[in-house]
This record gives structure tokens, sequence and C-alpha cells, in this order.
């Protein structure tokens, strides 16, 4: 320390502006994933009658957008603005944030693992309840209708699940039109037809099984999910390496810029204190210098 001038340490400047770069555009997306998503239950009227967000038996999907988008907003803030303002409770919520996340993943995906036959059992349940519900909202109607076109695969385990729809179900005192049908994503597709014919699928039900597969696609959607997995097994296991990494990139980062904010404050603080002892002792002193008069000596 010379002339009363502060030289200690600093803060990374690459560090600090790349998590704020990297974290707004979390922010961005964040906002505008909730925005899609108020916008969504807008026009379905969810937001005059929240009520109703409890009543679809199934899936809502706007949920994902919000659950996903609350999450990377509420993450790109604290990162965002942590970095900006060298804010280290934002910095540590940040980072403990992101390790609940990545303890979440890979808890899951052991638990996934160890009860393959529970979580099978799970997402038969999960995709029923979703087909009870097909026609109760328009959202979930059409990410059936594209898992099953995606999966080439009817219901759960087979085209007879659609049973368990009113409209589809094959009863006798079923009025609907769609009595022993299937929804149309479940037919097989012809190359040569531009216009897709969504009434394919009506009274395939009533015709013998050895014919039902000439039409709709008789797998079920639990084991078509479970061969796409085996087949591209080393896409999703790099994806989930990559999240994982990249989470933890994150974290060190974090950390790294908390530990010198918290140095460059500690050499502050030295620094604030040796200034303030050293004015008081020129004080107490009187700023008196040493004499260099020979007649006092």
């Amino acid at each position: 320390m010379s002339g009363n001038h502060y030289k200690g340490n600093e803060v990374s400047c690459c560090i600090k502006y790349f998590i704020f770069g990297f974290n707004i555009l979390f922010w961005l997306l964040g906002m505008a994933l909730v925005g899609i998503g108020l916008w969504a239950w807008s026009e379905k009227g969810v937001l005059s009658n929240i009520s109703s967000i409890t009543d679809l038996g199934g899936l809502d999907p706007v949920w994902l957008f919000m659950v996903v988008g609350g999450v990377m907003f509420i993450l790109g803030f604290a990162g965002c603005i942590g970095a900006l303002r060298e804010n280290t409770f934002l910095l540590k919520f940040f980072s403990v944030f992101l390790g609940i996340i990545f303890f979440l993943e890979l808890t899951t995906g052991i638990l996934a693992f160890v009860f393959k036959d529970w979580i099978k059992d799970q997402l038969n349940l999960f995709i029923n309840n979703n087909i009870r519900a097909y026609r109760d909202d328009i959202d979930l109607q059409n990410l059936i209708d594209f898992t099953q076109e995606y999966w080439e695969c009817c219901g759960a385990f087979g085209a007879d699940d659609w049973n368990l729809n009113i409209y589809f179900n094959c009863t006798d005192g079923n009025p609907s039109r769609e009595k022993c049908g299937v929804p149309f994503s479940c037919c097989t597709k012809d190359p040569a037809e531009d216009v897709i014919n969504t009434q394919c699928g009506y009274d395939i039900r009533a015709k013998p099984d050895s014919e039902q597969k000439d039409y709709i696609n008789v797998k079920g959607c639990v084991p078509q999910f479970e061969k796409w997995l085996q087949d591209n097994l080393t896409l999703v296991a790099g994806i989930f390496i990559g999240v994982a990494l990249l989470q933890i990139f994150g974290i060190c980062l974090a950390q790294n810029l908390v530990s010198d904010i918290e140095a460059v404050q500690a050499s502050c603080d030295l620094f604030c204190f040796q200034l303030a002892t050293c004015t008081s002792f020129t004080r107490f002193t009187g700023g008196l210098q040493p004499s260099t008069d020979p007649t006092t000596l």
C-alpha cells in the first residue's frame, strides 16, 4: 500500500460476463415460455376460472411450459443479476438451485433404472389417464396425436386401450360415431395421401385383429417408447451427460465468481481497516514530524 491507493484481488471479468450472458438467454427464454403458457391458458379460459386447472383428468401440456419456463426464469434471473451486480447471495442461490436440479435428475435416472417395471406400470397408468381425457383438452389431444404418429403406436399397450375413452369404447350404449374406433393418429400412413383422413380410424376395432394391422398401428406406445430408447441409447445418454456437465460447469463458474467477490471484499475491508488505523494514529500524534532544527538537539 503506497500513497493510500488500494491494490488487491480483482473479480474475473471473463467469468462475470460469461455467466451474465449465458443466463440472460435462459432468463428471456424462461419469460417466453411462461408467456406462451399464460397465453394458452387465457385462450382456454383457465385464467378466468382458476379452479378449472385441476378439472382435467389427464396432463395439461401447458404445465410443461409453465414449470420449465418458471425454473429457467428463476435460474436465469439469479445468475444474470447475481453476476452483473456481484451479488453473492443470488450467485449462491443459483449454485444451490442448479445443484438441486442436478441431484434430482441423477436420482430420477438411478430410480428409473432400478425400478424399471414400476416405471413401466406408472407410464401405462399415465397414458391411460390421458386417453380418458383425450377429447377434454385440445392441447392434450394434439400431444397424444403427435406421440402416436411419431412412434407409430396406438394406446398404451394396444388399440383396445381406447375402450377407456367414452367416445371410442365399444359398449352397446355408446351413441358416438367414433364407437369402436381409434383416433386418426393411430392409422398407418399412405405416402400417396397429401391430406390426412381424420375418419380413417372409424369402426376399425370392430374388425378382426388380423385385419386391423392393415389399417392402424397395433403396437402400444409403451413398447414403442422402450424400443426407441434402446435404438437411441447413445444419443439419450449423450444428451444427459452433456446437460449434467453443463450444470456442473455452471456451478463451478458461479462458485469461482463468489470466491473472487469475497476475496475482493476481504481485501477492501483490510485496506479500509489499515487506512482507518493510520488516520487515527496521525490524529493521535497531532501530525508531528521529527524536528531537524540543530538548536533543539
